[in-house]
């Protein structure tokens, strides 16, 4: 549980409060790249921490990011006129370019001398791996862009999309890094049939085929999902031994530990979470990754920016599937954002299928935690009330390691991870050694290799058929 001035602390991200300063040390995603389709489009409004912004590109497709509201008197953006490398105010035609210098001020005989004294807020921005990112803090603590290797392939190697979520960033996260969930969930009551299902890997039914243990008070509703030990926390995964967090500077390694048939011991090493938002988990095919980053739009909504991407090139299947397949990513409302299935509805629950084969009764997979997520006591947890146990141990981690740097930043001490952009490329990696201390050393030395080098010869030769 957390105070209700903890909770504050943590899950407010307005400009001038700790966290919300603390976000806007780090690049993140404002929008989709296709949201900006090509020099001189329509402005986009776009809304980033509690911030009322407009996003353009200039007559060179380059992306800008300002205030929604003209430093004149005000006046909305979103109808300015985008053209000649900058966005003209339609109310008295005053123009700014992407980094915000008013380049025209033509409605005063003062205006070409007046007009250099004159900006509108604007944001550096980045296009890459089909996003737009923005850094959003003080000019003087801009640090690198992320080394995310899922940004540096071609376009054909990605897929990514976004919807909104109506509740805090931290409720919806905090899904991500929660060992225990997946197995009730996830689950289905009975064993999936070859043809049935979704074609992309990654869901819990399959371990709870096994006879259920006779001493089992609820065989239906728990079954084998019940855990009994700190090994059972992981579905699937056999002779784990023990499991840890591990940080290294913006990052949070998770660490398993399991025998090996041989008396070897093998070690899996692997980022969960990157520092603010960014979350490794989530289905998807077979090599395949996924990355989940869920930023806020306010205090209690946000937007959640969710990529499967691969070293090798996603089929059109593929894509076809994680975008009209309706289990790993929603059918949207048409003309929104906005999830077709969402709290306003209930998210079309069907009640037989809880009864007989799922076990939430709804469909599609990211929906089943967001229907849990979004009204945890309202929009904004109310994380005093909550009664925690040994399995939220990585719940418990993350919200520590957020308070910490927020109130550090508060008393001036800045985030030295935005200036390691290259721990953005850490990576799942498992060794087995003869100890458990030179498998864990040896699993964390892989997971820091950068693995795009040694692709780079067959995307390079992908990329001149």
């Amino acid at each position: 549980m957390l105070s209700p001035e903890d909770n504050e602390l943590v899950t407010n991200t307005n400009r001038g409060t700790p966290m919300g300063e603390l976000f806007r040390r780090f690049w993140l995603p404002v929008a989709l790249s296709q949201e900006l389709p090509g020099p001189d489009c329509v402005p986009l409004r776009v809304k980033v921490l509690g911030e009322n912004l407009i996003a353009f590109r200039d007559s060179h497709g380059r992306a800008g990011l300002v205030d929604a509201f003209c430093p004149h008197r005000g006046a909305p953006m979103f109808f300015g006129r985008n053209e000649e490398d900058g966005l003209r105010c339609v109310y008295h035609g005053w123009k700014f370019d992407a980094d915000g210098t008013c380049i025209d001020l033509p409605n005063a005989p003062e205006g070409d001398s007046y007009r250099q004294k004159v900006r509108i807020k604007a944001y550096p921005c980045e296009d890459r791996g089909d996003l737009i990112w923005a850094y959003m803090g003080p000019a003087e603590k801009k640090p690198p862009f992320p080394e995310f290797e899922w940004t540096k392939l071609p376009k054909g190697h990605r897929y990514v999309t976004k919807f909104i979520e109506q509740c805090n960033y931290l409720q919806a996260m905090e899904g991500d890094y929660d060992p225990s969930h997946a197995r009730f969930l996830h689950s289905t009551l009975q064993p999936v049939s070859p043809g049935q299902g979704s074609p992309v890997d990654g869901t819990q039914q399959g371990i709870f085929a096994n006879p259920v243990d006779a001493s089992e008070p609820y065989p239906r509703a728990v079954g084998n999902r019940r855990v009994r030990n700190a090994g059972d926390r992981y579905p699937g995964q056999r002779n784990v031994l023990n499991s840890r967090l591990e940080d290294y500077r913006q990052a949070m390694f998770n660490i398993q530990v399991a025998n090996q048939p041989d008396g070897k011991v093998a070690a899996t090493a692997g980022v969960s979470w990157w520092m603010p938002i960014f979350c490794t988990a989530g289905i998807a095919y077979a090599n395949h990754f996924s990355s989940n980053m869920r930023i806020p739009i306010d205090n209690e909504s946000l937007m959640f920016y969710r990529l499967r991407w691969s070293f090798e090139p996603i089929t059109d299947d593929q894509v076809a599937e994680y975008k009209n397949g309706g289990y790993t990513h929603p059918e949207l409302l048409p003309g929104t954002w906005l999830p077709k299935a969402n709290l306003q509805n209930d998210y079309l629950i069907d009640r037989v299928a809880q009864r007989y084969y799922s076990y939430s009764g709804i469909k599609t997979f990211p929906l089943q935690d967001i229907a849990l997520i979004e009204a945890q006591w309202g929009p904004i947890a109310q994380r005093e009330l909550e009664h925690l146990v040994s399995s939220d141990y990585m719940i418990i981690h993350v919200r520590q390691r957020l308070l910490k740097a927020a109130r550090d930043l508060a008393q001036g001490i800045e985030p030295e991870g935005p200036f390691h952009p290259e721990v953005f490329r850490f990576h799942r990696e498992t060794a087995i050694a003869d100890s458990e201390a030179e498998a864990i050393a040896q699993a964390k030395e892989k997971s820091m290799r950068a693995q795009l080098p040694e692709r780079l010869p067959a995307i390079a030769q992908e990329l001149g058929r």
